[in-house]
């Protein structure tokens, strides 16, 4: 009987340990509880009317069509039997595994302050996106026919928050909404006039890059309109608005808005901590499981985990181990590495460390607006502004998945970049929950 290698969700990391296993001698099974790949780095643009819904997103079952080992279950995964080596669904279903690699990804965290997601929704998937879209139009739609002055500032107010590239993205995008795309379409209000706030609880915007970069964004967030007010915690969240500390020993203030979108911390999939507790192994504040250096939970060679569920390390020779960022291409590495480790094993041959290959940081912030922080194997770089935006622009084309994906992006961010139009503005319901296209 053939090898049997489950992977436990498509994101990056487990997308690049099925590909990595095409042509060996095993049988793969993919399971997902969504039908589709997200690529989220661009889930932002369908948040903020840029892009449609399969312009980012791939059918599972269409991306390995021609890979006969790989067999794609859609279910949603609770607990993992390392005993009985099994994974069990939601509806009582369960998969043996010979070998299993464990890439669930992550989720939003509030910071044990989890009654405020309702009012402050966050990123990380397109219903989520969805949502998102439906809160930012109908502020605008709600303002039109608001005639108190309180309540119509309130509903024109639009905050951010979390100051990493989600924020900044997020934050530069619904200023060109504003100023950019919406003016001359309602009679009663102007757009424009509307408030974007970017509010980070430390000392900069996007900390993982250089200050010099970091400087230059927020100037550039600026130019856009974007208020960005550091060192502001959040301490409340409601239905009308939240209460923001700004430190030292002023008391909290209060900022009227009925839309709120929250980008300020993940925390590892749940499943992480039923791994931990099946397993033995430890978990940390995130809920990310510590793993070995090959990606393997302690004492359980056949399982491993991968991506935002891993607390990994890098370990580059000559230099001191590392913790692993929660990024793409890390979780892409990390596929790769695991799966071929797996090999190793059934090869009878020892595991290999992760070393991750750091190759920058990229955000954008709006029209000809970008920061990069790259590094090649000669020099490191840092620009910013519109040659930055043009590099961001083609390495995330490049990274799409699939040629149509690539094609229909070129074409609606060109057609954008002309007449400054949105044209995935559509919400199918006014209600909450409602899943548009």
């Amino acid at each position: 009987m053939s090898v049997r290698i489950v992977i436990i969700g498509c994101g990056f990391g487990g997308l690049e340990a099925a590909r990595a296993l095409r042509g060996a001698e095993v049988q793969v099974t993919l399971v997902d509880r969504t039908n589709h790949h997200l690529f989220q780095p661009l889930l932002y643009q369908v948040a903020t009317a840029g892009l449609s819904a399969p312009a980012i997103a791939a059918p599972v079952r269409h991306l390995f069509r021609k890979q006969e080992n790989v067999t794609t279950l859609l279910g949603e995964v609770v607990a993992i039997d390392p005993a009985a080596r099994l994974v069990r669904f939601a509806d009582g279903g369960s998969v043996p595994y010979d070998h299993l690699i464990v890439a669930a990804g992550s989720t939003h965290s509030y910071f044990g302050h989890d009654e405020w997601a309702p009012h402050a929704p966050g990123l990380k998937t397109l219903a989520d996106a969805f949502e998102i879209r439906r809160r930012v139009l109908l502020a605008f739609e709600q303002a039109e026919k608001e005639s108190d002055p309180a309540r119509h500032a309130a509903w024109l107010t639009f905050v951010v928050i979390g100051g990493g590239p989600t924020g900044v993205e997020l934050a530069g995008t619904l200023a060109e909404i504003a100023r950019h795309t919406l003016p001359g379409e309602f009679r009663h209000i102007d757009p424009a006039g509307a408030h974007i706030l970017l509010l980070e609880g430390g000392a900069r915007v996007l900390q993982a890059m250089p200050e010099k970069l970091s400087a230059s964004a927020q100037r550039q967030l600026k130019k856009l309109g974007v208020q960005v007010r550091l060192g502001a915690r959040v301490t409340a969240i409601d239905a009308e608005g939240l209460e923001v500390h700004a430190g030292d020993d002023t008391p909290p203030y209060r900022i009227a808005s009925r839309c709120i979108v929250w980008a300020a911390g993940v925390a590892a999939s749940p499943l992480g901590q039923q791994v931990a507790q099946a397993t033995g192994a430890t978990s940390d504040r995130a809920g990310r499981v510590v793993v070995e250096p090959d990606l393997s939970v302690p004492g359980h060679p056949t399982i491993s985990v991968i991506g935002d569920l891993a607390a990994a390390k890098s370990w580059l020779a000559g230099h001191e181990p590392r913790p692993v960022p929660g990024v793409s291409p890390a979780a892409k590495q990390m596929g790769r590495v695991a799966a071929a480790n797996i090999l190793r094993r059934l090869r009878g041959e020892a595991t290999q460390p992760f070393r991750y290959h750091d190759y920058g940081n990229l955000a954008t912030i709006g029209r000809n607006s970008a920061v990069v922080d790259l590094w090649t194997p000669w020099r490191h770089v840092e620009f910013s502004g519109w040659p930055a935006w043009m590099f961001w622009l083609f390495a995330h084309i490049y990274f799409l998945i699939g040629f149509r994906n690539r094609l229909v992006v070129l074409i609606d961010w060109g057609s954008a970049y002309w007449s400054r139009e949105r044209y995935a503005r559509v919400v199918a319901d006014i209600e909450p929950g409602a899943r548009d296209a």
